[in-house]
């Protein structure tokens, strides 16, 4: 079909005599006065799919000039598509007889051009909102917990933020705005948790007895129902992430050619997020927690004494092989948890990771692991295997003694009834055993990073470490491992120069002590390597 340009007409409300109908064009005072009436655009537009006639009406204008300048941009816009494409000229009559129905204004014809000569949609009015809930519908390939961090992106952070804008319109400034905002409410959480803080240790702090006390405990009882709960800070690797899912999802967006070819969430700086990096408990840093009761860094790593004070302290417990596996060999939590009793080999002396059990709040599920590095087999020591068929002999008699209500789950560590360990109970059992042994604190996952101080102690190749460990590259365990590397590297630098025949000190000071000999020159590491422990 092909359109010709539209018309401009006058008309008017009055109404006839009698009838109670409008005049419209007809009205006799049109022809007799130049102001009675408006002027109005008609313009007919390409049919519908379902071959519905469709006109563009607008009224209301002044004068004849100002119908005539809109009929001209509606018949621009319509001219924009060529007549042997179909779909760019159905895009703009769709578009114009939205705006018609809408009573909205008319789309901007630079920007209606780029759509229809890049093929995206002409009356796009697609928020960010709904672009990101479309985003995540199609994202199929994700395991569940990467899943659930997106979801949690997007619902918590970016649809508060820059969900009401449109997708086509979102700017640099929008996203930098939502990351401002964010840092300013962490500083309102830090400020609200610190006053939750101090009103729950007064409230500790009172004893209970005496009238007097229990009307104080009660009045900061109903103040803390009054503060708001902990939070979390979103912090600088959160929104690292935050910005990543931003990214994500508007690329496939400008892939899919319905916004413009440039991505906000690339061009916004944040805050550049520190890794905690795995500090060594040394006797000064022990020294210092004792006092202070800080730990100088979240990820704190044993001495290879203080692995074999924790493991020797559990010789009995009937989780004992599994923390052992878990500090010699580096295992995940979910890892250890998920081994099952095909993935141990005893004549090999492998453990095989195929499965992994994910906690996701108080709940869990079993799954693949974490990336395809993860999947992996790992030696294990022959201490370790012998106790493992020892393990199996127990757990045989718990299978007897439990009898009907045993769990044939197939694991190869399990509760006593043989159901599947839950990943945090074991981090809960794992903290009374390490405060049972009197040991500086670390957490469960620190004893894979105990794991991998053992390997690199013994000069085992970092590429062997990083594959034990599960690690996609070598680049992973050395950014993770750095400053117990240096560490490592002192203890290397003291055992060239002991090694080394000096007949006179380095320093040539007659007040100099004399040289250490090699034999005085035994470090930490050297002692643990004696540990030896029996399953």
């Amino acid at each position: 079909m092909k359109l010709k340009r539209g018309t401009v007409s006058r008309h008017c409300n009055c109404v006839k005599p009698g009838t109670g109908k409008r005049w419209g064009a007809s009205c006799p005072k049109l022809t007799s006065n130049r102001r009675h009436g408006v002027w109005r655009v008609a313009q007919v537009l390409d049919p519908a799919q379902d071959g519905t006639v469709r006109r563009y009406r607008r009224t209301g204008f002044e004068s004849s000039t100002k119908a005539e300048e809109e009929l001209d941009k509606v018949w621009a816009l319509l001219r924009i598509p060529d007549e042997d494409d179909e779909w760019g000229r159905q895009q703009v009559s769709d578009a114009l007889a939205k705006c018609s129905r809408d009573r909205s204004p008319l789309p901007d014809f630079e920007a209606t051009q780029k759509r229809v000569k890049v093929g995206q949609p002409v009356a796009l009015k697609t928020t960010v909102a709904e672009w990101l809930d479309t985003w995540l519908a199609n994202k199929r390939k994700l395991k569940r917990g990467g899943a659930k961090r997106y979801e949690t992106d997007v619902r918590v952070h970016l649809k508060p933020h820059l969900g009401t804008i449109r997708l086509d319109r979102l700017r640099v400034h929008h996203v930098t705005a939502m990351f401002i905002a964010m840092n300013e409410t962490n500083h309102e959480i830090v400020e609200q948790n610190t006053e939750r803080r101090a009103v729950a240790a007064e409230l500790k702090a009172t004893p209970n007895k005496g009238a007097e006390n229990r009307a104080k405990r009660r009045a900061l009882r109903f103040q803390l129902a009054d503060m708001p709960a902990f939070r979390r800070v979103t912090n600088p690797s959160t929104q690292e992430h935050i910005r990543a899912t931003l990214r994500a999802a508007l690329n496939v967006a400008i892939s899919q050619q319905i916004m413009p070819a440039f991505n906000p969430a690339e061009h916004v700086e944040l805050e550049t997020a520190q890794s905690a990096k795995a500090l060594i408990w040394t006797d000064e840093r022990v020294a210092e927690w004792t006092r202070t009761g800080q730990k100088p860094s979240p990820v704190m790593v044993w001495t290879p004494a203080q692995a074999a004070t924790f493991l020797d302290s559990i010789c009995h417990h009937r989780l004992y092989l599994l923390f052992r596996i878990i500090a010699y060999r580096g295992l995940r939590r979910g890892e250890g948890c998920g081994l099952r009793d095909v993935d141990y080999s005893h004549t090999s002396a492998t453990l095989t990771i195929a499965t992994q059990l994910v906690q996701d709040g108080w709940n869990f599920y079993e799954d693949t692991p974490k990336t395809d590095g993860s999947v992996r087999t790992v030696d294990i020591d022959s201490e370790t295997n012998t106790g493992l068929q020892e393990h199996l002999r127990r757990r045989e008699a718990e299978r007897e003694a439990w009898g009907e209500g045993w769990q044939d789950t197939g694991h190869l560590f399990t509760e006593e009834d043989g159901g599947l360990l839950h990943p945090g109970r074991l981090s809960d059992l794992f903290d009374r055993l390490v405060r049972a042994a009197g040991l500086p604190p670390i957490r469960l996952h620190d004893l894979r990073h105990v794991a991998a101080t053992l390997m690199l102690a013994v000069h085992d190749d970092i590429k062997v470490v990083s594959t034990i460990l599960g690690h996609t590259s070598t680049r992973i365990t050395r950014d993770i491992y750095q400053s117990v590397l240096t560490e490592l590297g002192r203890d290397s630098a003291e055992k060239v120069a002991a090694f080394v025949p000096h007949t006179r000190p380095a320093q040539n000071v007659e007040s100099a002590p004399p040289a250490t000999t090699a034999s005085a020159n035994v470090t930490p590491i050297e002692g643990a390597r004696a540990h030896k422990r029996s399953a």
